[in-house]
């Protein structure tokens, strides 16, 4: 299955947090590839990253970063793909950091953000995403809507 999605995370430490959008991508059916970088540290590696994930099949790209969270907003600048930010928690406010980070974009360079720690919705958003020109996907969204209207009547 190639990978439609690319999840990427500034740290090591934020694998647990990120890996929840690839089990929903899982879930779905939605091949995805998995990777630490960082904006700062390994400049040259996202840049590389963000510059060819067209040419490798990547449709959309999930970026969870921390603190400064610039990983989102890099790709963002790189790339004509649909970029979703996950701000995550930790540093000196517990996330609210990372999350005016990734949502306080320049004009011309949107990020879509979920809450602190989000990678769940990321991952549904990035099915959402690719659904709208893929029926078999879209089906599948609307049961997995249907299971959550289900569950919320427990």
């Amino acid at each position: 299955m190639s990978a439609r999605v690319g999840i990427i995370y500034g740290s090591a430490s934020d694998h647990d947090k990120m890996v929840k959008a690839a089990a929903i991508l899982e879930r779905f059916g939605v091949g995805f590839e998995i990777e630490a970088m960082s904006a700062h540290r390994s400049p040259d590696r996202v840049h590389e990253y963000a510059t060819t994930a067209e040419e490798r099949g990547v449709e959309v790209i999930i970026a969870g970063a921390g603190m400064a969270a610039h990983l989102a907003g890099v790709c963002a600048a790189l790339t004509p793909l649909p970029v979703i930010g996950v701000p995550l928690s930790g540093g000196l406010a517990g996330g609210l950091d990372a999350l005016l980070s990734v949502a306080q974009m320049p004009r011309g360079v949107p990020v879509a953000t979920v809450a602190v720690d989000g990678a769940t919705n990321a991952g549904v958003l990035a099915v959402q995403i690719l659904a709208v020109g893929d029926p078999d996907l879209r089906k599948k969204l609307h049961e997995y809507k249907q299971q959550l209207a289900e569950g919320l009547r427990l």
